[in-house]
């Protein structure tokens, strides 16, 4: 026999309790304008913060852009009907994310104050400077940071450490240190790219549903091509810069170290255990830290008169000096002076101290990202554009946009990777496109564009290890400017883009 159910009255207290529960809240989706509005002031304040700063503009003036539009976008998602503590939450998320690269930029200033100090950069210098011509400068600087990055998977590793030394020849040298850096940048991100170890290279096929190998043997069509573009500007940039080098200043530079620093081979220990550990996939945030470490220990050994002269008079214990010059170069940096200008700029840096500036950009800039991500402002803009993307040509057009955007917006290499890969690959999927091609755009995109955003992690970082402002190498990192181009071409084309 079916029972019916028989419905009691609410008792008083409960009644009480449901008319005291706050009324759930509607999230409203944002308009176009509402999601334009924080990038459109975001451009305006950034160009003039570039206006009044020049290069010195990522020193204050666009954390202070990033950050008011991260308040404006703020006021929006609350007008939509998100909480403070929503966004609030968001923002120490997004934060979090990137605590891993913050952490290794610490490491590395840290890293090149002690490996200045113990002699393996002067080292570095000083057989760089009889070893590399003017002419080939350029194209050799390239092609050794793309064979290192494609051994140890790390383009951070490789230029804050082969980078930094390849600085300081072009100066010896008398070449331009924008275009070095450009060299430097260009030759360090298509080894990443390229290389099984390296984590983007692994993240995308992941995102996009392909494998690894699959994925790199893919990349080679767009990759390949664009890298012989770039050795060829840059030996070509090379044999006009062939008469500027200075005989004269090469010595003076060279016997400046030599009288300075005891130069040996066993200055290059730490850099070999450095190399050994990331080739061992030992993540990179001890990796650098064990090199800082090592470094201090090498320059305790190899050169204990300039750990004195680096400390200069001191009540401490004999046995509490060397120990204290270590611990100012880990923290504060290494400086000299030789009364060479040259070499005293050269040598004189490094120290955690030297990258908070650069960890200020980022908190901001992802701050700001943060703030969009979660009151749905990034969304909306990404379905806008999704819109027009009709074709199989424009479908990969739209999403080298997206990448590059998502680069700019959020500051992150990682969201723009994975926030477009989520959002179009079943849109791939759905046009019969092989996930590979996805996989290949995001890193023809998100990939190499994110060290030509100077409040991005990867520019910010390239930018603090190179000691050159992004804007000034952004023109020269050829690599990095002609890949998405390439993509570009293939898109419009059709070329080798294969179906499922």
């Amino acid at each position: 026999m079916k029972q019916e159910k028989v419905c009691r009255p609410l008792l008083k207290n409960e009644s009480q309790s449901l008319d005291k529960m706050p009324p759930k809240i509607i999230k409203r989706t944002p308009s176009l304008f509402e999601a334009l509005l924080p990038i459109l002031c975001l451009i305006v304040m950034l160009s003039t913060s570039v206006f009044i700063y020049g290069d010195n503009s990522s020193y204050g003036g666009n954390q202070i852009a990033l950050i008011v539009c991260a308040g404006i976008a703020s006021i929006i998602g609350i007008k939509n009907g998100y909480t403070w503590k929503e966004i609030e939450s968001g923002i120490v998320k997004g934060i979090s994310t990137a605590m891993g690269a913050i952490l290794i930029l610490l490491a590395v200033g840290a890293m090149i104050g002690t490996w200045i100090m113990s002699g393996l950069v002067p080292a570095m210098i000083y057989y760089g400077l009889n070893i590399l011509s003017p002419s080939i400068f350029y194209f050799a600087a390239c092609i050794i940071c793309a064979l290192s990055a494609l051994s140890i998977g790390s383009s951070w590793t490789v230029a804050g450490t082969l980078g930094a030394a390849l600085m300081g020849i072009a100066v010896g040298l008398g070449l331009s240190p924008e275009v070095t850096a450009g060299a430097v940048i260009s030759g360090a991100y298509f080894g990443d790219k390229m290389s099984p170890l390296s984590d983007t290279t692994n993240l995308a096929p992941a995102v996009a549903g392909t494998d690894l190998f699959t994925h790199i043997n893919h990349m080679i069509w767009t990759t390949g091509p664009s890298l012989l573009i770039a050795l060829c500007i840059f030996l070509f940039m090379g044999f006009n810069a062939a008469d500027a080098q200075n005989l004269g200043g090469l010595e003076l530079i060279q016997n400046t170290i030599k009288d300075n620093f005891n130069i040996s081979v066993l200055s290059f220990v730490p850099l070999v255990i450095v190399f050994v550990m990331a080739f061992k996939k030992m993540p990179a945030f001890p990796t650098v830290l064990i090199g800082g470490l090592v470094g201090g220990v090498f320059a305790v050994i190899l050169q204990p008169e300039v750990v004195r002269d680096f400390v200069g008079e001191t009540d401490l214990p004999r046995h509490l000096i060397s120990l204290s010059g270590v611990w100012t170069a880990l923290h504060s940096g290494f400086s000299i002076e030789s009364g060479v200008d040259i070499v005293d700029d050269l040598l004189s840096r490094g120290g955690m101290s030297s990258m908070l500036n650069t960890v200020w950009l980022v908190i901001t800039a992802l701050t700001f990202g943060a703030v969009l991500e979660t009151t749905k402002l990034l969304n909306t803009l990404v379905k806008v554009i999704l819109s027009f993307a009709k074709s199989t040509s424009s479908l990969i057009i739209t999403t080298i946009g997206t990448c590059i955007g998502i680069n700019i917006v959020t500051a992150d290499q990682y969201m723009a990777i994975v926030l477009p890969g989520r959002m179009f690959k079943a849109e791939f999927k759905r046009r019969k496109l092989a996930p590979k091609n996805l996989s290949r755009t995001l890193e023809d995109s998100a990939t190499m564009t994110s060290p030509l955003v100077p409040w991005n992690t990867c520019g910010a970082f390239m930018s603090a290890s190179l000691g050159i402002a992004t804007f000034s190498y952004l023109p020269f990192c050829f690599f990095n400017l002609i890949n998405p181009l390439v993509a570009l071409f293939y898109a419009l084309f059709n070329f080798k883009i294969e179906k499922i």
